[in-house]
């Protein structure tokens, strides 16, 4: 199955039309938590039935509101989880941005095995900062053994900025990924 992803509920076209990520509009969040969530269980329900029948996989974000999405409904892994879990379908499935939920969340281990299940993609992004892995304090030579040890095999994005600026800042991200990355 490929994943699809969409921003803002907006397919963007871009050279790979099979990714697309899905969050709530600004418009959509002006709504009661529990209106919208219904909201999304229903017409996810639908969507993600015709997802399924073309094989793709859509899924949600939840963004941290304390220092980049202030106002966005969908923030923490457990609604995700809650989300994914009523519209029951292999095509609605979560987006563990491992930046956000160490802001809003903390305990990145125990939250990535509770909603193990929902799981289809990870993006990595230290914490301060959202820069390459050893900048912040989230240890991502635990996290990355974690998810190796349980068996993963999708795509963890890299979407963070450099520390550093130029050929420095390259050689800094590539460093940073052989130190967390050196699993026995």
């Amino acid at each position: 199955m490929e994943i699809f992803f969409t921003y803002h509920a907006i397919q963007r076209k871009t050279e790979r039309e099979d990714w697309m990520i899905r969050t709530p509009t600004r418009a959509q969040t002006r709504k009661s938590a529990p209106a919208l969530e219904d909201l999304m269980r229903r017409k996810g329900r639908w969507s993600y039935r015709r997802d399924q029948e073309t094989g793709l996989i859509m899924v949600l974000e939840p963004l941290n509101w304390w220092s980049n999405h202030a106002g966005q409904f969908l923030s923490e892994i457990p609604q995700a989880y809650e989300i994914c879990r009523a519209v029951d379908s292999p095509s609605c499935k979560i987006l563990f941005d491992i930046y956000h939920q160490q802001i809003t969340e903390g305990n990145i281990i125990p939250n990535i095995d509770k909603s193990w299940d929902e799981i289809a993609y990870f993006q990595i992004g230290d914490n301060p900062g959202r820069k390459e892995p050893t900048t912040g304090e989230i240890n991502y030579k635990n996290v990355f053994k974690f998810i190796k040890d349980k068996g993963f095999k999708g795509v963890l994005g890299m979407e963070h900025g450099n520390s550093k600026y130029g050929k420095e800042g390259e050689l800094a991200v590539i460093e940073a990924y052989r130190k967390v990355d050196s699993i026995k």
